[in-house]
């Protein structure tokens, strides 16, 4: 199975779990934001090549975070949206911190784990600031333009708000985590070389959620589940 094809299964099915999460109340949304901002940490250190361009495993679940706040901003409102970011960003911290301490335990001679634990937690420190930055700056813009098109547009013109917040976003998102984390470490040419096909695989899954959002006045329940 190709590459192209998996990143679009996945994206589909992560896609449509934030419709699901969405479906069930706001409290899931919340969970599911926690959930995939770990993930994407997680997953981030798969590398592969898709459609040309270099990719991580965390783009797609770190893409569908964007999907999950427009989601409490349009059913909503802004506080929900903020909420969940910090709800996230909470989530991030707890992860790194533990994902750190675990390491420190000495194993024992019947450990299988502990080399690869290494291998996917040990982040330099620059990266997680970077990482815990981005997310909050990208996060809380987006939240902030889809409020402010949505105003401008009476409530109109759903599919503008939802991609033009996304690709501004991301785009503040892959700009502040590669500067901040690899600036004068590699040549800025390179940087931007990161950046610009990054942001291109962001932008591919924004178009792609687009349905989504669409499709959750559809499945949109008139009262909130007891949870």
């Amino acid at each position: 199975m190709s590459n192209e094809l998996v990143f679009l299964i996945m994206t589909i099915f992560v896609l449509s779990s934030s419709l699901l999460a969405f479906r069930l109340g706001k409290v899931w949304l919340y969970s599911f934001i926690a959930i995939n901002i770990i993930l994407a940490n997680i997953f981030v250190t798969k590398q592969f090549n898709i459609f040309g361009i270099a990719a991580t495993g965390g783009n797609i679940t770190y893409g569908s975070i964007f999907l999950s706040t427009d989601l409490l901003c349009e059913h909503y409102s802004k506080r929900e949206g903020r909420k969940a970011v910090y709800i996230g960003f909470f989530a991030a911290l707890f992860y790194l911190g533990t994902s750190q301490l675990i390491l420190l335990f000495t194993p024992n001679e019947y450990d299988l784990a502990h080399s690869s634990l290494i291998r996917i937690f040990s982040f330099a420190p620059r990266i997680i600031f970077a990482s815990l930055i981005a997310y909050m700056v990208s996060q809380l813009n987006d939240i902030w333009l889809f409020h402010f098109i949505k105003e401008k547009t009476s409530g109109r013109f759903l599919w503008l708000r939802n991609n033009g917040s996304t690709w501004v976003s991301q785009l503040i998102d892959s700009i502040t985590f590669n500067v901040v984390a690899f600036l004068g470490t590699y040549p800025f040419k390179i940087v931007l070389q990161i950046i610009l096909s990054t942001y291109i695989l962001k932008l591919i899954i924004a178009a792609i959620d687009t349905p989504f959002i669409y499709l959750s006045y559809i499945v949109k329940k008139k009262a909130e589940p007891i949870v």
